[in-house]
């Protein structure tokens, strides 16, 4: 799967997912830090790329349909320490090679995943 990791996640988030076999690039090896969130979701699409972010503007599904994306994950966590997120990140991974992502937001937290655009 194809993936772009959001600025305001931690670096070793591409690591992880890149030895799953993943295709990961990020915001800011782009050159995109700091641009708004329309602009990443545009790019997301035009590179057909699920987007993994903290920011939870992208969990609005009136703003970013789940069915005109690649997919969208937003982690939502209690802690955004370096250990957390690669707690929740290699949780993920499983889930990444068992399902589809595109048209679908997944909101991640410590303890479950929640899917809407599901079928």
């Amino acid at each position: 799967m194809r993936f772009k990791i959001d600025e305001n996640l931690h670096p070793d988030t591409v690591e992880i997912l890149a030895k799953a076999g993943h295709d990961v690039v990020t915001v800011i090896q782009q050159g995109l830090r700091g641009r708004p969130d329309a602009d990443i979701a545009r790019i997301c699409r035009e590179e057909d790329r699920a987007l993994i972010t903290l920011d939870k503007d992208f969990a609005d599904i009136r703003t970013y349909p789940p069915a005109d994306h690649p997919g969208i994950v937003v982690c939502r966590l209690s802690s955004q320490s370096r250990r957390n997120i690669v707690a929740v990140v290699n949780r993920l991974v499983p889930w990444i090679g068992r399902r589809s992502l595109v048209g679908q937001l997944w909101i991640v937290d410590e303890v479950e995943i929640r899917i809407r655009g599901e079928d």
